[in-house]
């Protein structure tokens, strides 16, 4: 006799979503859950993940389907709702007042209150216990504005918690983290399913898939292509039906040697940064980058590297120090000077600094260079030049789009990626400044990225990446640094000799190396060779 399957504790049936401008983000969707498992939801971008926990949460409308929790139809039109049906998510961006303490954070609109007034010592004792209960341990005073991302996270799960969430989304929650973090937040996930949760977690790097959950569902063009147990479905099974071919996970870094002979073509020297409220956030950064190579830059956010791609792009001015392209001073200069220096910008934030979303993929693809030949003409623009030149750039970038004039608004953020990486690459530059250049795509784009990246390096562009994603900085890059707290602590000029959990511990400020050695070695005026360390606080 089969035993019967226990009734999933989460069921959503035939979900259709149609938005407004006609795209099909979920068609006739079936995802089931069983209760206490951790669930792995992968696929592209555009593939219809994030809509489909958005209907579950409440923040979307089904156009069709319906949601079973518990075995009971219920009907979800509000993230209220869905808290009270006891589901919970934690975005990728986080939902916090920064001003605000941990504690007041966990419990902010479920304030405890004495008479007509917030119990703050109340609120802290529960903050307290119910971080001892899940094994989520935070400092419930601190503000948040000065806690690590890590710290963050747990914040963000135990608001859920204390709304009696037992169905927890994640939507990509080690994007930002170290490797120790990561480590810490999965332990903290595993005692949470012991405890009878059911975790849905979001991911792109399947490497934690594998690790963490019990079960895989992909999607793909807006359906569900299947459900298997992740144990018997290696991470190449998973990216293949993600995409629908095979997919090369391996990064490969330019074979380049970086030696010194290479010319420098970027070179930063003791480059000073402050803050509007007067907080030093680069101090004294040097770094050069040679033609043909790839310096990577490790560090968890908020440690100087959004203040160092804006000086070297000329974003923003730099307090102090110095910087040349070719060497020629670009210390000061407009961002159009430096980009007619010979450099490319992929900026962190797509849709914020890198395309305007509701102008046409050709109107994004020119957009740099609308005063040069062939794109200009005079006083007026060549649209047939434009539309060759667009063609082009999507054929040779396979960027999935039915036409040049379609708005990149309409493109899925892999897409929306592409466009802003062929147009940084189609001009041949000198040096390319790659600042999280695959946060937030797939697989699939992924690949293609890195791909141009190394590709641009044989051609003997310099190439300066800055990363969260552990894997692709060190797999990408010939030499390594890591800023902490707006300084680099760490040197290595061979990138593939150190590990994630050594970087991890720089990252986190546990240790650092001589300032003078991290110098002379990154400059050049000393032998290839990493830095001696000198430990500091509790590494």
């Amino acid at each position: 006799m089969v035993a019967r399957e226990e009734t999933p504790i989460l069921a959503m049936i035939g979900i259709t979503k149609v938005y407004p401008n006609g795209l099909v983000a979920n068609s006739k969707v079936d995802f089931q859950v069983q209760r206490g498992e951790i669930h792995a939801l992968v696929g592209e971008n555009g593939a219809g993940k994030t809509t489909l926990m958005k209907v579950l949460f409440g923040l979307e409308k089904a156009d069709e389907g319906d949601i079973f929790i518990r075995g009971q139809k219920v009907k979800i039109s509000s993230p209220h709702d869905a808290i009270r049906h006891g589901v919970g998510m934690v975005h990728q961006h986080f939902m916090l007042a920064p001003s605000l303490t941990v504690a007041e954070n966990i419990v902010l609109g479920a304030e405890p209150r004495r008479g007509l007034w917030f119990d703050r010592k109340k609120a802290e004792e529960i903050s307290r216990s119910l971080s001892e209960e899940y094994g989520l341990h935070v400092d419930v005073r601190a503000p948040i504005k000065d806690v690590p991302v890590g710290v963050k996270q747990k914040v963000e799960i135990l608001k859920a918690l204390l709304r009696g969430s037992d169905i927890l989304v994640l939507d990509e929650p080690t994007a930002v983290l170290t490797p120790q973090e990561t480590g810490e937040l999965f332990l903290a996930l595993k005692a949470l399913k012991e405890k009878g949760h059911t975790i849905i977690f979001i991911s792109h790097k399947l490497r934690e898939v594998k690790e963490l959950s019990d079960r895989v569902t992909v999607m793909r063009g807006g359906r569900v292509v299947g459900t298997r147990k992740t144990a018997e479905i290696s991470s190449e099974e998973i990216s293949r039906m993600m995409v629908g071919r095979d997919v090369e996970l391996r990064i490969s870094r330019p074979t380049a040697a970086s030696g010194k002979a290479k010319k420098v073509v970027l070179l930063a020297k003791n480059l000073q940064k402050y803050s509007r409220d007067g907080k030093e956030v680069l101090k004294k950064v040097s770094l050069q980058v040679r033609s043909g190579e790839i310096l990577g830059i490790a560090g968890v956010e908020g440690n100087g590297q959004v203040e160092l791609v804006e000086v070297l792009c000329g974003l923003s001015p730099a307090d102090g120090g110095q910087v040349f392209i070719a060497g020629k001073d670009a210390t000061g200069k407009s961002p159009g000077d430096i980009r007619n220096m010979g450099v490319s910008h992929i900026p962190q934030d797509r849709m914020i600094y890198g395309v305007a979303a509701e102008a046409s993929i050709e109107e994004n693809l020119v957009s740099t260079r609308y005063r040069t030949s062939p794109v200009s003409r005079g006083i007026s623009l060549d649209l047939k030049a434009i539309r060759q030149i667009s063609r082009h750039l999507i054929e040779r970038f396979t960027i999935k789009a039915t036409s040049p004039s379609q708005s990149v608004s309409t493109l899925s953020g892999g897409n929306i990626q592409k466009v802003v990486v062929a147009r940084e690459f189609s001009t041949n530059p000198q040096v390319i400044i790659a600042d999280q250049p695959t946060r937030g795509i797939d697989v699939g784009a992924t690949e293609a990225i890195h791909r141009y990246l190394v590709e641009a390096t044989e051609k003997g562009a310099a190439v300066l990446l800055v990363s969260a994603d552990l894997a692709e900085v060190m797999g990408l890059s010939n030499r390594l640094c890591v800023m902490y707290e707006g300084e680099i602590v760490a040197f290595f000029p061979e990138a593939s000799e150190v590990t994630e959990e050594e970087l991890g511990l720089y990252m986190l400020g546990l240790k650092r190396q001589d300032p003078r050695e991290i110098e002379a070695a990154m400059m050049g005026e000393a032998e290839s060779r990493p830095a001696s360390e000198a430990e500091t606080g509790e590494g």
